[in-house]
């Protein structure tokens, strides 16, 4: 048996409301929430009584999709550093999204809060690209196809 598809990639937040304004200025759809909680959840999860919101959001697309939830039992746990990790810590590493125009895109994330890591860089003729922080610290890199 193969994989028949990538079906989400799950993030926990802290502020479900102001990620899902964030991926919605990025220009994803939110295609629905839910609160989840239940024996079903515990076991898939691996933590007992969990109690959690999602919110499931869609590219334009609707061949990807990211999982937003919210922990409000168990606690969701931060990471022990201060700052978030930087791009080369091991294990996920970022979410990249395909852009028409970074530039209009940077200007739109940063008034929810996003970080530009580096500089917009251009890869030969074909890309301009960049990394931001995005909500509770992801990494989200942006490309845009040129010439």
């Amino acid at each position: 048996m193969t994989v028949q598809r990538m079906d989400n990639v799950g993030i926990v937040v802290e502020d479900l409301d102001a990620a899902v304004a964030f991926f919605t200025e990025l220009g994803l759809e939110l295609e629905g929430e839910a609160q989840v909680e239940g024996l079903w959840v515990d076991l898939a999860v691996g933590l007992d009584g969990v109690r959690s919101d999602i919110a499931m959001m869609r590219t334009p697309d609707g061949h990807g999709r990211l999982e937003l939830a919210t922990y409000h039992v168990p606690a969701a746990v931060g990471a022990e550093a201060e700052s978030p990790p930087p791009p080369n810590t091991l294990g996920l590493h970022r979410v990249m999204f395909a852009v028409d125009d970074i530039d209009d895109t940077l200007a739109r994330l940063r008034v929810h809060g996003a970080e530009l890591l580096g500089e917009v860089a251009q890869y030969e003729d074909s890309y301009r690209l960049c990394y931001l922080r995005g909500p509770a610290g992801i990494i989200v890199a942006l490309a845009e196809q040129i010439g």
